[in-house]
């Protein structure tokens, strides 16, 4: 016997991934949870550093990778999820690591340029290149067209130095990343490591835009998931505007997110409150208990701060699933690719002779 976690439907009626087993308050493990792939899903994953949040990612990842009709995408903020793509004897899964990504200039609006750049909308430089992002499409575009202006030389200065200042992280591109290339049934893992916050963010907002076009405009068939590890880096950046729209307009046209933390208290609140699918590892912070308690649904009948259902192992979870209206205690499954999330320890390294 089995649980779908996120449907009332059987194993049969549409592609699942093996997530674990449930957990039994002694330890053992009983029958299988599989997770929902057939329709779009906001999912939340939480737990405090080492605890398995992103070896949880790496288990819905490989997941995504082996169903029928979707298409997954991993913004990897911390390079551990290029681990996917490495050869594993029979239980391998199809993955494509991009680690130089660009995206294109217009997939941020005019107001984002300018919280990217940090610069006011209001002031002379940034009312520039607010300008220039909205008459033009590429960066060598939008300097151009700062310097045709007839704006102060201070003003001007300042807007084209932040515009090289973009053109230097080496993000953008006007054929940067877009949906097709996005929209195989193979994992697609965004290495993202390299880069400071703005440049990481802009990326994100590429991607996340990308994505969700795609489907209003059904340029691509499979329903694409966009798994974000170290969510609260975005949802703080100019990033979030995108990640909002798929949490609370994806679900039309078939858009799914899965936001990863161990901060779920720097999570703005919609972040927890779309997400019909919470996973949650130990937690010990107040503040982050005390942000999804805001969120807790009606029929949960117990705080996730409860000393006895708080998961006290690495692997071990509660699952609250809003669209069964079921709680569950699991033990999430090993990995089938390696995981690259570990923590290097001083002893596994070989003295000097």
């Amino acid at each position: 016997m089995s649980f779908v976690i996120g449907r009332d439907d059987d194993l049969e009626d549409g592609p699942v991934g093996l997530l674990g087993a449930y957990r039994a308050r002694d330890g053992s493990e009983g029958a299988t949870l599989h997770l929902d792939f057939d329709g779009p899903h906001a999912m939340l994953i939480v737990g405090k550093r080492g605890y398995g949040k992103s070896y949880t990612m790496g288990v819905l990842a490989e997941g995504l990778a082996r169903a029928d009709g979707v298409a997954p995408v991993i913004v990897d903020p911390m390079g551990v999820f290029d681990t996917l793509a490495e050869s594993t004897p029979g239980a391998g899964v199809p993955a494509t690591v991009i680690d130089e990504p660009a995206v294109t200039p217009t997939s941020l609006d005019p107001s984002s340029w300018c919280a990217l750049l940090g610069l006011s909308p209001e002031s002379g430089a940034g009312g520039l290149v607010w300008q220039a992002a909205q008459a033009t499409s590429t960066l060598e575009e939008m300097e151009a067209h700062v310097e045709a202006t007839d704006a102060p030389v201070a003003d001007k200065r300042a807007a084209s130095n932040h515009l090289r200042l973009a053109d230097a992280w080496e993000v953008f591109d006007p054929h940067g990343i877009d949906a097709d290339e996005l929209g195989s049934s193979a994992v697609t893992i965004i290495d993202v490591s390299g880069l400071e916050s703005a440049p990481m963010n802009a990326v994100c907002r590429g991607v996340a835009e990308a994505l969700y076009r795609a489907r209003v405009t059904d340029t691509i068939d499979r329903l694409p998931w966009l798994l974000l590890d170290e969510a609260h880096t975005f949802f703080g950046g100019v990033a979030e505007p995108a990640l909002r729209t798929i949490l609370t307009r994806g679900r039309a046209p078939g858009v799914s997110l899965v936001s990863a933390t161990q901060r779920p208290s720097a999570v703005p609140e919609v972040g927890i409150s779309q997400s019909d699918v919470l996973i949650s590892h130990r937690l010990t912070s107040q503040a982050d208990l005390d942000a999804l308690q805001t969120a807790q649904p009606t029929y949960m009948n117990f705080s996730l701060s409860d000393a006895d259902r708080l998961p006290e192992a690495p692997g071990e979870v509660v699952i609250v699933d809003d669209a069964t209206e079921t709680i569950h205690s699991a033990q999430v499954r090993p990995r089938d690719t390696p995981h690259g999330g570990d923590s290097p320890r001083a002893s596994d390294v070989v003295a000097d002779d």
